[in-house]
């Protein structure tokens, strides 16, 4: 790991200052699929369905996440789905996290048992994260935030917590870097209540 690399909160004067996601589109199989599993399974509205407007043979479907931001897929009615897990190379996806409610985890969990969906769970230092596999093999992660932070705060506690890991030598943010990372901020602390879970390998 190249140590030289700073790690802030801060704004760059780089010269394009992007301000927030607005959509992530994926290879997906076929629009029946798709829709099942991000619309009926994840919960994520349809609101838009047209051509891919380079490749109009292929269909273009957007879902919105819940904080308007997007996640569209290119879909062929042809497609089938293949729920190999995926292996990416360079450039490509590793996986897609989306955020759920803290106090809902444990409805989540038997939504997925009730759909026969396997899932793990894992304590990941700085949130809980529950891991499952869309119907084309791509990961799935669903995050839990051990702790409400602002949205608009986030990426400061985060910076703050790396460093306070860093001091302490730790591999990774654990929960006590968080919680002193939003004292120091002078924030709130308020621990939602998130399962325990091992650290480990997600699915």
């Amino acid at each position: 790991m190249a140590d030289d690399i700073a790690v802030t909160a801060d704004r760059t004067e780089g010269p394009v200052h992007v301000t927030g996601t607005d959509h992530v589109t994926a290879i997906g199989s076929n629009p029946v699929d798709t829709v099942a599993f991000y619309r009926g399974l994840l919960g994520m509205p349809l609101v838009l369905r047209q051509p891919n407007l380079d490749r109009p043979e292929v269909e273009h479907l957007f879902f919105d996440v819940g904080d308007g931001r997007l996640l569209t897929f290119f879909v062929d009615a042809d497609r089938e789905t293949d729920e190999t897990p995926v292996d990416p190379d360079v450039g490509g996806v590793h996986h897609l996290a989306f955020r759920i409610d803290a106090d809902r985890v444990g409805e989540v969990k038997r939504g997925l048992d009730d759909t026969d969906h396997r899932y793990s769970e894992f304590d990941r230092g700085a949130f809980y994260s529950l891991y499952t596999r869309d119907p084309n093999g791509l990961t799935v992660e669903l995050v839990a935030d051990k702790f409400a932070v602002p949205d608009d705060r986030r990426g400061e506690v985060l910076a703050l917590a790396h460093r306070k890991r860093v001091a302490d030598d730790a591999t990774h943010v654990e929960t006590a870097h968080l919680r002193a990372a939003i004292e120091a901020l002078g924030l709130p602390v308020e621990r939602n209540d998130v399962p325990d879970a091992p650290s480990g390998r997600g699915v």
